[in-house]
């Protein structure tokens, strides 16, 4: 109830009669027309004592050139029993006076025949029978209701609009009650309200409430209810009067735009299709509904497409009640059910229409009895699935605004749904693309432990293109590699997949870290080159950031370089964690800017952490309000956890940074440092001339035999006798020597030299080039790199197997 604060109207307030005979003028006229009668207030509305007008014609009070008007008044009197009008009169001081007046004959014995005549002043006369008029509207004509109760709020009389409600005669209403017409539960509120009235004299104004009328059980109606107390003129409470309006289909406008807005904002605030299917229950009921299920084709759910002609089966994605026991009266979520042919759900996936019907043993079956409304839920000419709605727990059933509510939200959800089954199409062929390019065992390396955390981001953010790796180099040295390409999606994932292989192929060169990164500049500069304009013309955004490692076991030396990439976090031996100091470089793609590697000596044991920055930016949606310092500190603390494996390190980081699934990739590689023992390194300075092959093989002899390695000394005397000769004559400067015994036996030979070895096939006449043929074919692998000094020529064989050099 809306309270008015504005004074109470009474009846005293109201203009009072103006014929009254306590206040009105009143003359009396003759058969003649001559005035025989004349009152007080008669003087004092013209201003005539008695004494000048009694016995003297009636014309005198009237303006000669206002006599047509009083002629009209006149003849309307003789030839009826009275006449009531306005007539313009004279004053005794000469003005103009409008006077309304009501005039009837009287019979005086005898055939005799006189007039009564009764005056006041015009405007009082037209305000109180405008008065009258809205009075005798508000009972006779109006389209509001209006009941007068008494105050023990029985009915005193009502208008014909009310009667129209009740379906009684007006007159039949009188000592009624409210309760006489509706429900028990809407009279009390509406009787709570018309007492509050009476109590405190505030008037209510508009109050909206609902409204079911006894001969009409199945409909509920909303009213708009107004009430104010009445007075008599001494302030004695005469009763409350109320006045009625039905704005049922008002109402139902405004709740039905209310819904639509809130339908707008609530369903597709995911690519979730199993969300958004909640979101459209949840938005139905108890809006419009009081249960509601939303089923899908099978596909949908999965992501796929549906075909044009499938009908079934329907699986149940959402169910939304209003009432506790509802959920026992549908299927659950995740039930699967074939259409049944005629059934209303069958009709509607069929016609493509609403369809109200029986519920039946249909997939979405209701309660015995009730009625549910389908609505197929279409989008870009697809049919995805249904939105069955049931309605018990309220009298009405569904209307046809209802119908189209309903298709608004069907129509909304369907494209909504069709959104997420393509995305969630998208991103399991681009996680199902990423997690195919991404390594998933990680060989047992002889220059480090590792292991490695990688969690996908979630299907909101979608797969982004981080990845990380590790790739054997020659000499026991290995690459760290972890990178992250811009975006997300199906094109992320491929470019992450065409940089990895672009890092391994380099690697396998035995490029330094500074040129590895400068050749993956160049290649995303050309892949953002290859992209094809978008929808607005604009290319595609090709870019990436990097860190690449190399660790030598042998020396313990590591270099590395990043390309707009976080830097590396190391744990000494000691337990003391801080970020390396490393020149950030910029990101891939840039074109044109140096790279700087940095070098650093690791004592055995150290740990060095690479990871892209989902792990460290701000937390999961917001949930988490760390800044990126914090983060990093966290991440330095983790990684000098007390663990037993470096298993238990990434769990230590993931339980202390990612409390949710991450909205961003997150790739971590970690890896502690190995030492190679230098009983397992042999390395020797030649000198340049003829002679040093010889030596080289009687170094090698001798080693070979302390290393327990006798079978392999006419091979590798062969190679190494080859691979010094080469140095010898190609090359220049000192001729170093180096043996490294592990799973594999290396052999290394470097100069000065930059120039490239190749392999070829020599012609049955020439008498040299067959060196590094000989080579490849008594080798697993062999190969060049180059360093700052020169270059290094390295071959690898295999231990004999239960060899002492397998040790």
């Amino acid at each position: 109830m809306v309270a008015n604060d504005t004074p109470v109207t009474t009846f005293s307030e109201g203009p009072e009669d103006p014929f009254a005979v306590r206040r009105s003028a009143s003359a009396v006229l003759d058969a003649h027309g001559t005035v025989v009668g004349w009152s007080p207030p008669a003087e004092t509305l013209l201003g005539h004592p008695a004494a000048e007008v009694l016995g003297r014609p009636a014309a005198l009070l009237v303006d000669p050139a206002d006599e047509h008007l009083v002629m009209d008044a006149v003849t309307a009197c003789v030839h009826g029993p009275g006449w009531f009008g306005v007539i313009p009169l004279r004053h005794r001081d000469g003005r103009r006076v409008d006077v309304g007046c009501r005039v009837r004959s009287v019979d005086r014995g005898g055939g005799g025949r006189e007039w009564f005549v009764v005056a006041a002043p015009a405007e009082e006369v037209v305000r109180w029978e405008t008065d009258r008029s809205v009075l005798d509207g508000l009972f006779g004509s109006s389209p509001i209701g209006l009941s007068v109760h008494a105050p023990d709020l029985t009915i005193l009389r009502v208008n014909r609009a009310i009667a129209k409600f009740s379906h009684l005669p007006v007159d039949h209403h009188r000592g009624l009650r409210t309760s006489d017409f509706i429900i028990q539960r809407d009279t009390d509120t509406v009787e709570r309200q018309l007492r509050e009235v009476l109590e405190t004299g505030r008037s209510s104004v508009f109050a909206e409430q609902p409204c079911v009328l006894r001969r009409d059980p199945g409909r509920e109606l909303v009213v708009s209810v107004s009430a104010f107390r009445m007075h008599d003129p001494a302030g004695r409470v005469l009763g409350v009067t109320q006045t009625v309006e039905d704005v049922t289909e008002r109402y139902r406008a405004r709740r039905r735009l209310a819904l639509l807005n809130e339908a707008s904002t609530r369903i597709g605030t995911t690519l979730d299709v199993g969300e958004t299917a909640r979101e459209l229950a949840g938005v139905a009921v108890p809006g419009l509904a009081d249960r509601a299920a939303v089923d899908l084709l099978d596909p949908v759910i999965r992501g796929e497409e549906p075909r044009q002609d499938m009908t079934g089966p329907l699986r149940r994605a959402a169910v939304r009640t209003a009432h506790p026991d509802g959920p026992g009266l549908l299927h659950p979520v995740g039930h699967l059910t074939d259409v049944t042919p005629g059934t209303p759900q069958a009709r509607c996936l069929a016609e493509r229409r609403p369809v109200l019907g029986d519920s039946g043993g249909t997939p979405a079956s209701g309660a015995e009895g009730d009625v549910p409304l389908v609505v197929p839920l279409v989008a870009r000419g697809l049919v995805l699935g249904l939105l069955s709605l049931w309605r018990s727990g309220r009298p009405d059933p569904f209307e046809p605004d209802d119908i189209t509510l309903a298709e608004e939200y069907a129509a909304r959800a369907a494209v909504c749904i069709d959104n997420a089954r393509r995305y969630t199409q998208q991103h399991d062929t681009a996680l199902a693309l990423q997690h195919s390019l991404l390594p998933h065992l990680v060989p047992r390396h002889p220059a480090v432990d590792v292991a490695h955390l990688y969690l996908p981001a979630d299907a909101e953010a979608g797969v982004g293109g981080d990845w990380f790796d590790v790739v054997p180099l020659s000499g026991l040295r290995v690459a760290l590699v972890v990178g992250d390409v811009v975006g997300h999606g199906i094109h992320a994932a491929a470019t992450m997949g065409r940089l990895r292989a672009a890092v391994q192929t380099l690697a396998n060169l035995d490029l330094t870290p500074d040129e590895v990164l400068s050749h993956l500049d160049d290649l995303v500069d050309r892949l953002a080159a290859e992209q094809e304009p978008t929808d607005d013309l604009s290319r595609q955004v090709v870019g990436a950031t990097c860190l690449y490692a190399v660790y030598d076991p042998v020396t313990r030396h590591c270099a590395l370089a990043r390309a707009g990439h976080p830097p590396p976090a190391l744990v000494t031996p000691d337990g003391r964690a801080h970020l390396v100091d490393l020149p950030a470089g910029p990101p891939l793609g840039l074109g044109g800017l140096p790279y700087e590697s940095a070098e650093l000596t690791l004592d055995e044991g150290s740990l060095l952490a690479l990871y892209t920055d989902g792990l460290v930016q701000a937390g999961d949606r917001g949930t988490d309000e760390r800044d990126v310092d914090e983060r990093v500190a966290d991440l330095c603390t983790a990684l000098t956890a007390r663990t037993r494996t470096l298993d238990e390190t990434c769990a230590a980081v993931r339980e202390a940074l990612l409390f949710d699934h991450p909205s961003d990739d997150v790739a971590l590689l970690v890896a502690r440092t190995r030492v190679l023992a230098e009983e397992k390194v042999a390395t020797w300075e030649l000198p340049v001339e003829a002679t040093a092959a010889g030596q080289a093989r009687a170094l090698v002899q001798a080693r070979l035999t302390d290393w327990g390695l006798a079978d392999m000394l006419f091979t590798t005397e062969l190679i190494v006798s080859e691979l010094v000769t080469n140095a010898f004559r190609y090359g220049g400067g000192p001729i170093t020597l180096r043996l490294i015994r592990d799973r594999h036996l290396i052999c290394e030979v470097s100069d000065t030299s930059s120039t490239s070895p190749h392999l070829r096939r020599a012609r049955s006449t020439d008498e040299g080039g067959r060196g590094l043929f000989l080579v490849a074919q008594l080798t697993e692998r062999w190969g060049t790199r180059y360093t700052r000094e020169g270059k290094t020529i390295w071959t690898e064989q295999a231990l004999p197997t239960g060899g002492a050099g397998a040790s």
